[in-house]
């Protein structure tokens, strides 16, 4: 679906699925303070993302053994959003981005989503990287277009790196930063105003 227009409203929607939206300081939802959520889906229906920037304590050894070989540094759980917290979904990052299996669902480029009832061990050839997320973010038809004109999210492009970084808390500052301007300024700004 990535990269094609569907008619929504009597316009072309563009699927944002391999975006990353960060959140704004006028964001005001503790769920998504301060984070940066990668998009692995958005049609019609609505949108599922996964927060790239919310580790836990809890290491992936802890609740998916085998995987935890394949996780990358740090190696634990991540928040991927208040949907569903008790179910888990995880982000690969191929070694070869053409090469397929059964299991494997692209978001962008290397990236994708990957079934974890799938053998650890026949994907370590393939597989360079994994990050697991308990829940996810997700909205409704229309919901988070809304939110983005709303001025609650940026939308931005994402690098293929970003779902895997060694320092998740450095995130929302590193995109920014990178985007230059002005938006590199926001970077800057303090996670709470009070205290200016």
């Amino acid at each position: 679906m990535q990269g094609e227009g569907q008619a929504i409203g009597g316009r072309a929607m563009e699927s944002m699925t391999g975006r990353l939206l960060v959140a704004t300081p006028a964001l005001k939802d503790p769920n998504f303070d301060r984070t940066v959520v990668l998009l692995v889906a958005h049609e019609p229906g609505g949108a599922l993302g996964v927060v790239l920037n919310r580790a836990t304590e809890v290491p992936v050894a802890e609740v998916l053994g085998d995987w935890s070989d394949l996780a990358r540094h740090p190696a634990v759980l991540f928040e991927g959003g208040p949907v569903q917290p008790d179910s888990a979904i995880c982000l690969a990052r191929m070694r070869q981005p053409m090469r397929r299996f059964k299991g494997f669902h692209q978001v962008s480029g290397a990236v994708g989503t990957i079934d974890l009832s799938v053998d650890p061990e026949k994907l370590r050839e393939s597989v360079g990287g994994i990050r697991v997320f308990a829940g996810y973010s997700g909205w409704g038809s229309g919901q988070l277009e809304q939110e983005i004109a709303d001025g609650s999210w940026f939308l931005l492009d994402a690098l293929p790196g970003d779902a895997f970084v060694d320092r998740p808390d450095d995130l929302w500052p590193m995109v920014l930063r990178r985007q230059g301007g002005m938006m590199a300024a926001v970077a800057h700004f303090p996670p709470d105003v009070a205290l200016n």
